[in-house]
């Protein structure tokens, strides 16, 4: 064999401190024409974020869904845009728990690059039954969520 085989790098990010770090590297497809990352991207580095939180947090939308117990939507969002991100950086976006509520769960995730806030977004996402109403979040997942809090303030 010419080549080593290459260890797999984790692609869920990391928790420290209550706060979930997700690296991020912008794409040519992430690009509008000028070079910087289009907006509604920023979304989508975002829900990945909030998705590897929850599953480093045992909390797996797949399997919530296959057993019927239901699923996270995001139910509020407020967002602002600081500086453009470009074509080719290395970006972290760092999440937290800001509150836990019976049925929702609250949160704030930065788009850094280096220590160049670039995006903030605060976000509810509500956890809903398979029918789209609102439920409660069973206790596991509700003290999974206030201990990740609790670290990071």
């Amino acid at each position: 064999m010419l080549f080593p085989a290459p260890q797999p790098l984790p692609t869920c990010g990391h928790i420290a401190s209550g706060r979930h770090y997700l690296p991020i590297r912008v794409y040519f497809e992430d690009t509008d024409l000028t070079g910087i990352v289009y907006h509604a991207n920023y979304l989508r580095y975002m829900e990945r974020a909030r998705t590897e939180m929850l599953r480093l947090s045992g909390v797996i939308h797949t399997e919530m869904m296959t057993e019927g117990t239901g699923y996270y939507a995001v139910h509020e969002m407020n967002i602002t845009w600081h500086r453009p991100a470009r074509l080719d950086d290395e970006l972290i976006v760092v999440s937290h728990v800001t509150k836990v509520r019976a049925a929702a769960t609250c949160l704030v995730h930065d788009v850094m690059r280096g220590d160049e806030l670039l995006c903030s977004a605060t976000v509810t996402a509500a956890f809903l039954d398979m029918e789209g109403r609102p439920r409660r979040q069973s206790k596991l997942w509700h003290d999974r969520f206030t201990l990740l809090m609790q670290q990071a303030s």
